[in-house]
């Protein structure tokens, strides 16, 4: 197994989901897979969910499969020529209300409540920020703008606005219908988009449960942070979810460019204080959508995530519909292992203060501290909930974690956490059996051989969820 500690997420698209390229990309390192419910119908994910579950069996892995929520893009509607060139100081209308295709003067919108949602002296970011329209009048359903920064605008692109402020809400009842898609091919993860507070994190995940209800099964649920509004609520919206993805685009958008630095450094510090779980993603490898190799600055971004400490990086156009889809997934796990190396691990400055409340959380401090001051060869935890490995991989350690549980959702789930590697394995109900069964394990997969030292966690009475209660030093027979 490779000694990555970072894992990769994928986005699946028309150029990745032939099965050979996506075994390839399997074997390459794919640890999650991406489906974005922005595009496509339902049974077209329901057919790439079948599709990535028979290929990673096939490849001998197990990786997580993520369900992305469209969420309430807003966007302008269709041109009767497919897009209009807007010139700076030129007027363009915004028109709710406008049913027929736009023209050079106006356009209509998907998004009915813009009227309601701006004032005059706002700014409208289109496409990505690279047109900026500024609001000089609202008039009913039309929004009357000066082009301030001109560019070609085309049909169903999204509009942002300046230091956020729509009121749309983060679930729309397509995302409805789509969490009930997600639900019947039992998604590991489930991504909502553009959340402003804890509430739609809690509303999402109570529509996931009843969609789940009929499987028995739970999803994990990432809020995307890509809204302004979301900032300010940031611990608020850690705490209702499992994980946060840094969704740099529409956030650079509407907080700008120069503030989304130093905003993903600080949420992938508060997400592993929180014990959630990040990812970083939009453009890390952009070049190569049409390039075989990153650019430089591409390779220092990956980078610096993995040393800020993200759990995984993220494509999402790179590996959809790209030229070069494994080549990516291979440049990030060279980038991401080389860039672990130079980690600097302050393991004992790390539980400086701590306070710990529940045995299990201190069993898993305590075996990262005694792995780490005695050179383990692993860090094992026998587990069912994927909790004990969660706390480990909060911290930095260059001692790998393998998580052994007889749960499959418990091991898809683990596959996104950082340094932990999930292995599934029947454990028995006697404590000294299940102990010898893990070594057993570990040493047919050539972790541990004869007198390698490894650190082991696990609970009695075995299999009770958040029962870990043992730490044991073992020397490998």
């Amino acid at each position: 197994m490779a000694r990555r500690a970072t894992k990769i997420v994928v986005t699946l698209g028309p150029a990745s989901s032939e099965p050979a390229v996506l075994e390839r990309m399997i074997r390459a390192g794919v640890n999650v897979v991406r489906l974005n419910f922005s595009h496509g119908s339902g049974q077209d994910h329901i057919d790439r969910a079948r599709l990535v579950r028979e290929v990673a069996q096939k490849a001998g892995r197990e990786v997580a499969i993520m369900a992305d929520l469209q969420g309430p893009k807003i966007r302008v509607g269709k041109f009767a020529e497919g897009k209009v060139m807007l010139e700076a100081g030129a007027k363009f209308v915004l028109d709710a209300g406008r049913a027929e295709p736009g023209d050079i003067n106006a356009v209509g919108l998907d998004y009915k409540e813009l009227p309601r949602d701006v004032k005059p002296g706002d700014h409208l970011l289109l496409n990505d920020g690279l047109i900026v329209l500024t609001v000089d009048a609202v008039k009913g359903d039309q929004i009357r703008t000066t082009v301030k920064l001109g560019g070609v605008l085309s049909n169903n692109k999204g509009i942002n606005k300046q230091g956020g402020g729509l009121t749309a809400p983060a679930l729309t009842a397509k995302d409805m219908e789509d969490i009930r898609t997600a639900m019947s091919f039992q998604a590991d993860y489930v991504a909502v988009s553009f959340p402003k507070n804890a509430t739609d994190m809690e509303m999402a995940r109570q529509l996931c449960n009843v969609a789940a209800a009929e499987f028995r099964h739970k999803p994990a649920l990432i809020a995307k942070i890509e809204r302004a509004e979301a900032i300010p609520n940031l611990e608020q919206i850690l705490k209702a979810s499992d994980a946060i993805m840094v969704a740099r685009g529409d956030l650079a958008v509407e907080v700008g460019n120069a503030a989304v630095p130093a905003l993903q450094k600080r949420m992938i510090r508060l997400a592993r204080e929180h014990d959630k779980v990040v990812i970083t993603a939009t453009q890390m490898m952009e070049s190569m959508i049409s390039a075989p190799v990153p650019t430089r600055a591409e390779v220092s971004d990956v980078a610096n995530a993995v040393l800020d400490g993200t759990d995984a990086v993220m494509t999402s156009a790179e590996t959809a519909t790209g030229k070069y889809p494994v080549e990516v997934v291979q440049q990030m796990v060279a980038i991401c292992a080389e860039a672990e190396m130079a980690e600097d691990v302050r393991l004992d400055a790390d539980f400086t203060g701590m306070a710990f409340s529940r045995i299990d959380q201190s069993i898993a401090m305590g075996a990262l501290f005694t792995a780490y001051h005695l050179g383990c060869k692993a860090i094992v935890a026998l587990t069912d909930s994927g909790s004990t490995p969660l706390w480990m991989s909060r911290h930095r350690i260059h001692i790998p974690i393998y998580a052994l549980t007889p749960k499959l959702v418990t091991q898809r789930r683990m596959a996104l956490y950082r340094n932990v590697r999930p292995l599934l394995m029947d454990q028995s109900a006697d404590r000294d059996t299940a102990l010898h069964q893990a070594e057993e394990h570990l040493k047919s997969r050539g972790i541990v051989t004869s007198g390698d030292i490894y650190a082991i966690t696990c609970g009695e009475p075995m299999g009770a969820p958040g029962g870990t209660n043992m730490l044991k030093i073992v020397r490998a027979a």
